[in-house]
């Protein structure tokens, strides 16, 4: 299994292969049932809790885990901590916990899981998540070869990086020049790798991280937790500053517009493209008419193409755009598809990004 085919098992069947970890048994009926409709996927078991699961995850070698979060004996945070030191396997979190956009949902994240779901209003509706449970599952699966740099103790590309403050008003920055970043699976520890890094006096940044609405607010209030720049979850109508950065809400568009002294929010609530909203190629298609070759997009981890016909419209207006180099994706998708569109200026490793978008914006500056 690689990054380059992402939903192809190794196992002789060629279908990836799920192990369902829930307590309940009417949940691991309905994840079971969701995901056998998709005739990529095969279900090779369910587990009541860690133990029975430890012992499934040896005997039937899943190539991935959906596992809930409340469980007796042992949770599932303490498991998938656990499973990702010894046995790190892609495990998307189907949980409760994550409908109040819970922090033990973040927890999960940073433990290694390579998605968060919400059980959508109790048991008997997990039904609901069937269509949306097979593309994360798949997802997960184009995870493999990360989580196995991982097993062999590569670093995941977490060292720090040391950035020289940029200040606004001496450098002649144009005022509509804007940062804007997406991403998808594995967007939020790239995120939480990014983001922190970057120093005031950069110009407005917006992200699209493909997310539940019940997660948004509590992943860019981690963010803001962790970085010098502020993030907050966007607001329609909201100017951008310097010094802030917007995360789009769960399920609404975010684009930006120049109303003639800065950018400003608008949230949209039209259809799904590429079966996702938000939408990274809604984001970059506004940054690139708002902004003009003022514009510069990062692409980061993520399954699918969003992003990248967003990042041909910001090539064509001479913006400036970077995506995350194969090596650092958890899924080498999005990225891929911009490279393979010939839009990318930079393709680099995320430990090299941060100091990327530094040179891209001080490369655009006014003469002094």
């Amino acid at each position: 299994m690689t990054r380059s085919t992402p939903m192809t098992s190794s196992h002789p069947s060629g279908r990836l292969r799920v192990l369902v970890v829930d307590d309940s048994a009417l949940v691991r009926e309905a994840i079971s049932a969701a995901l056998a409709r998709d005739p990529q996927i095969e279900v090779v078991g369910t587990a009541c809790d860690p133990y029975v699961a430890r012992e499934k995850i040896l005997r039937l070698d899943p190539d991935v885990i959906t596992l809930d979060l409340e469980m007796p004996r042992m949770d599932g945070l303490t498991f998938l901590r656990i499973l990702m030191k010894h046995h790190p396997l892609p495990v998307v979190v189907v949980s409760s916990l994550a409908q109040q956009g819970s922090r033990v949902a973040l927890e999960a994240l940073e433990a290694g899981a390579v998605d968060v779901l919400a059980k959508p209003n109790g048991t008997l509706s997990v039904g609901e998540l069937a269509s949306r449970l097979a593309y994360h599952v798949k997802a997960a699966a184009a995870s493999g070869a990360y989580l196995a740099a991982r097993r062999r103790g590569q670093p995941a590309g977490d060292a720090p990086l040391t950035l020289s403050p940029v200040g606004r008003a001496g450098a002649g920055i144009d005022p509509r020049q804007v940062i804007v970043i997406g991403s998808s699976t594995g967007g939020v520890e790239a995120l939480r790798q990014v983001l922190p890094r970057l120093p005031l006096g950069l110009p407005p940044i917006a992200v699209v991280q493909h997310i539940s609405p019940t997660f948004s607010a509590a992943v860019a209030a981690r963010l803001d937790e962790l970085s010098t720049i502020h993030v907050v979850e966007a607001v329609d109508g909201m100017r951008l500053e310097s010094g802030t950065c917007v995360v789009a809400p769960g399920d609404i568009h975010l684009a930006l517009h120049w109303n003639g002294d800065g950018h400003r929010v608008r949230l949209v609530h039209s259809p799904p493209i590429h079966h996702c909203r938000p939408a990274v190629d809604v984001l970059f298609r506004s940054a690139a008419e708002a902004a003009g070759s003022q514009a510069i997009a990062v692409l980061l981890t993520g399954m699918g193409s969003d992003g990248a016909l967003g990042m041909q419209a910001i090539r064509r207006a001479q913006g400036r755009t970077i995506a995350e180099h194969e090596s650092s994706c958890v899924v080498y998708g999005m990225p891929r598809a911009a490279i393979e569109l010939g839009v990318v200026e930079s393709i680099l490793p995320l430990p090299e990004i941060p100091a990327a978008i530094v040179r891209a914006v001080t490369s655009r500056v006014w003469p002094g």
